[in-house]
């Protein structure tokens, strides 16, 4: 990870273009691909394939190096070169945005959602048989102090007088109150593992929705006289308010852009009827995380799906933190326009579904055929 790696295969002229010039920026500040990403608290991996065309890089990761680049060598960032590279960004992402693209990155969501479905049933499974275990050794043990104590009792009547507990009655009822303890324990874990199985299970569903979306894009069921709910977006950086703004326009819906945690929760009093919170993860003073904690907490706006918007990667740390927050989905940025819109069209439909009845959300669902 010391050194860059050589560009990708199969780069389309754009990204090769974006690539190279990125390349050329970096090698300006003198220090391995490792270290600047520990500078800058980013996985190196990821960070080295920015730079071999090989994965799209984040708008603030291109400035971050060019402003670096103007620190070490005492100099500022100019408006002109700025632009050159904007316009290198933008054509990389126009010819690498397709609809087999976003089928490719809702398919491994799908694979990973299923992962987790499949490891936390085969886990409630463990975990099913280690209780059946032990609530049948309680039982057996139950049997064995009736047994006992009623001996004793009975050893008691014979000598009129009280006698005190036997020791093998009291290492009994201590062994039994050990297997108590366990057996929640294990009741605790075992619901936690069907929890995470059936959330797995509603991605699972989720995403298979998304990925028809994508395959047989179609307009959003008719509603009327019903107006078309809203979609909040929340994100510090103007350009990714920009150009979500321009990816979901065509959806038809009222969009309401924000640039803070804080003016999310603002405009989540002062509107109502959002389908969809589309959320960045890193945002100054109040995180995305923190942000969707707070929404949850509201009784109006619970309900709402969250789907954030993270230029961290999509890993199982971030991920478990998000679905802990209350998220239903993730996409990565740079995002890419279809699995957005395919994201946004679903949870609309569904919002729709439940707001006009399932009967009729069907019937007026579009045929993909």
């Amino acid at each position: 990870m010391g050194e860059l790696r050589p560009l990708g295969e199969d780069l389309t002229q754009e990204s090769r273009a974006l690539a190279q010039a990125l390349r050329e920026l970096f090698e300006g500040l003198d220090v391995s691909v490792r270290r600047y990403a520990a500078r800058h608290r980013r996985d190196p991996g990821t960070f080295s394939r920015y730079l071999n065309g090989t994965r799209l890089p984040p708008w603030e990761v291109i400035m971050g190096i060019m402003t670096d680049l103007a620190e070490h060598r005492g100099t500022t960032v100019t408006p002109e070169a700025i632009e050159f590279i904007r316009g290198l960004h933008g054509s990389a992402f126009d010819s690498s945005s397709s609809p087999k693209h976003a089928v490719e990155i809702i398919e491994q969501q799908l694979a990973d959602a299923d992962h987790v479905s499949r490891r936390s049933s085969v886990r409630g499974d463990i975990l099913g048989d280690a209780l059946l275990e032990r609530q049948n050794r309680i039982a057996n043990l139950e049997v064995r102090l009736s047994q006992m104590e009623a001996a004793l009792t009975a050893e008691r009547e014979r000598a009129g007088q009280l006698a005190s507990a036997h020791p093998d009655v009291s290492e009994l009822r201590g062994e039994r109150d050990v297997l108590r303890q366990e057996v929640t324990r294990l009741g605790n874990e075992l619901q936690a593992a069907h929890e995470q199985r059936d959330a797995a299970e509603a991605r699972c569903d989720l995403l298979e929705r998304q990925l028809a979306a994508v395959e047989h894009p179609a307009a959003l069921p008719a509603a009327p006289p019903l107006r078309m709910p809203k979609v909040l977006v929340v994100d510090d950086q103007p350009d990714n308010l920009l150009a979500m703004t321009a990816v979901l326009e065509t959806l038809d819906q009222e969009l309401v852009t924000v640039s803070s945690g804080r003016d999310a929760l603002k405009a989540l009093l002062h509107h109502d009827d959002f389908a969809v919170i589309i959320m960045d993860v890193q945002m100054p003073e109040m995180d995305g995380y923190e942000t969707a904690a707070h929404i949850k907490r509201r009784p109006r706006n619970r309900d709402v799906p969250i789907i954030f918007l993270t230029a961290m990667g999509v890993d199982p740390e971030h991920t478990a933190r998000g679905y802990a927050a209350g998220a239903v989905d993730y996409i990565s940025k740079p995002f890419d326009p279809w699995a957005l819109r395919a994201k946004v069209a679903v949870f609309t439909e569904i919002h729709l579904e439940r707001r006009i009845g399932p009967s009729e959300g069907t019937a007026s669902r579009p045929s993909s055929t």
